[in-house]
């Protein structure tokens, strides 16, 4: 079963990099159909598999051989290891699909803002909305309500505070923890807060010692939080547990 979430995983990260091109230009995500931005020549169904298309064009389109970019394979291959890794830690559950569907918002919001700069107000406002559909589910199934809603608080208010006294940080950033926080409880919570803070000081040192950015250059802090909101979910309940929690 695991293979086919896998598979499922690569076939959805496809989807997400049609996302991550067409927000940022204000393009419907479902029309018009796949297709070479150079030549606009639609992709076939069989140009389309996940990866392996990829390789069989040797990373170029078929018609008018414009290379294609690294990042589709390497996306679709981040969501299908997510995806797997998900499957392994949850089996076929409720935190499995709200997780599987927190991570697509996360890699699309993330990996726009690490290419624009931008967080869009849709973007989480959508995922938002199914964090707390996902909370009025987990009730009725006998979940907890109050740990999820603090999430969002805490994540979202520690951010707004940061905002509001240093302005080294943005409110798109604010929305993101926000989205994070209601689907992860404020346990997790803590957990993503500490590892995007760690990862975004160790990352940009390295960015600002190998001159790829300077101290002014404003570095984007969705990617740091996506990616500790996922730590956060695989490994979160471990460390917890060192601590009692």
């Amino acid at each position: 079963m695991g293979y086919l979430y896998l598979i499922l995983g690569l076939l959805i990260g496809s989807f997400l990099n049609v996302c991550i091109d067409r927000i940022p230009r204000e393009e419907s995500v479902a029309f018009p159909p796949s297709h070479c931005t150079r030549c606009d020549n639609y992709k076939k169904a069989y140009d389309l598999i996940p990866v392996f298309s990829y390789l069989l064009l040797k990373g170029k389109c078929r018609s008018c051989k414009e290379e294609i970019t690294k990042k589709y394979p390497v996306i679709e291959l981040l969501t299908g290891i997510i995806f797997l890794s998900l499957y392994i830690k949850f089996a076929l559950s409720f935190e499995l699909l709200k997780y599987s569907i927190l991570s697509c918002w996360l890699i699309v919001i993330g990996i726009i803002d690490l290419e624009t700069t931008d967080i869009y107000f849709l973007t989480t406002l959508s995922g938002i909305i199914l964090g707390v559909l996902f909370i009025i589910g987990g009730y009725f199934l006998g979940y907890g309500v109050l740990d999820y809603i603090l999430g969002g608080i805490l994540g979202a208010g520690v951010i707004a505070l940061i905002v509001l006294l240093t302005n080294g940080m943005g409110w798109g950033d604010v929305e993101v923890f926000l989205l994070s926080g209601l689907y992860i409880g404020w346990k997790l919570t803590v957990i993503t807060l500490f590892f995007s803070f760690v990862l975004g000081a160790l990352i940009g040192i390295v960015l600002i010692i190998s001159k790829i950015k300077t101290r002014k250059d404003y570095i984007p802090f969705a990617p740091f939080i996506s990616l500790a909101t996922i730590i956060a979910l695989l490994v979160g309940d471990r460390i917890l547990k060192l601590y009692n929690l």
